[in-house]
């Protein structure tokens, strides 16, 4: 099978964007790792499906992690799908209602090509994370390998686990991170989030992912962080979030209000590959 793609990326995060509108694509598991892998494949962190709107929205938008499963939502990734209907002519339309398992997001192509995300309203139920909790809390305790750590849960759309950190170049994200994603206490596991606060509008973020390890970039993470952060009271919006690879600027006003991303989308190549 012959498979046309573009690759992409939001601040370093990269993804393998395939048509399944205009060619047939049916992608088992393994072709799906195979199109992630750095070194028999094209390489990727993710790989972005644009697929025909169920209901009455503009697109439906897939994602599926480097080890083959399909997740729920990917804030990079939204960015880059509207870069890459619009710069195809598959759409005139700036803003854009896109379909994803967690429901409908409105990603907006700016005048300065940058694109800004309504990423929705965060969840704190534990059920709605989910996460094992007897209530909802600002923090919970996680036993990672015998050491206590304080952790905030919220879903946006996927789930988070946000920590504070006084130095995120040193923080345990290689080690610690698989054991949060695969804790027990997050049934479909998690992201696991270090953030060091620089001041009330600037973080620093590291993210080890949820299927895909740690990431250049995480748009969701920044969401989350941000949004744990102000809730703590320890942020103010707007909150720019710096990676390694760049900054994203983060707007939340609160309690049942969704949250705003704003950020770079980049095509790098586009290319074929016969699975």
């Amino acid at each position: 099978m012959k498979l046309k793609f573009t690759k992409m990326h939001g601040l370093g995060n990269d993804f393998v964007v395939i048509d399944g509108i205009n060619q047939s694509v049916s992608l088992s598991p393994e072709q799906l790792r195979q199109l992630a892998d750095r070194h028999l494949g094209i390489g990727c962190d993710q790989i972005l499906l644009v697929e025909t709107a169920e209901g009455r929205a503009d697109f439906r938008y897939r994602i599926f992690n480097a080890d083959g499963g399909e997740v729920e939502q990917c804030g990079n990734g939204a960015r880059c799908f509207v870069r890459y209907v619009h710069d195809r002519g598959m759409t005139s339309k700036n803003e854009i209602r896109v379909e994803t398992l967690s429901g409908v997001i409105m990603p907006r192509l700016e005048a300065n090509g940058d694109v800004t995300v309504n990423m929705g309203i965060p969840r704190f139920e534990p059920r709605e994370i989910p996460f094992i909790a007897e209530q909802r809390a600002p923090a919970y305790s996680l036993d990672i390998g015998g050491k206590e750590v304080e952790i905030s849960a919220v879903s946006m759309g996927n789930p988070h686990a946000v920590q504070w950190v006084p130095d995120v170049d040193h923080a345990p994200v290689l080690t610690e991170g698989p054991l949060i994603e695969h804790h027990a206490r997050f049934p479909q596991r998690v992201n696991a989030g270090y953030m060091q606060l620089v001041d009330r509008h600037h973080i620093r973020l590291r993210v080890y992912e949820r299927g895909a390890g740690e990431t250049l970039a995480c748009g969701t993470g920044a969401c989350a962080a941000a949004v744990a952060g102000i809730q703590h009271g320890l942020l103010e919006s707007p909150v720019k979030v710096s990676f390694g690879s760049g900054d994203l600027l983060i707007r939340w006003e609160g309690e049942n209000q969704p949250v705003w991303m704003t950020g770079p989308a980049v095509a790098v190549f586009d290319g074929e590959i016969n699975l």
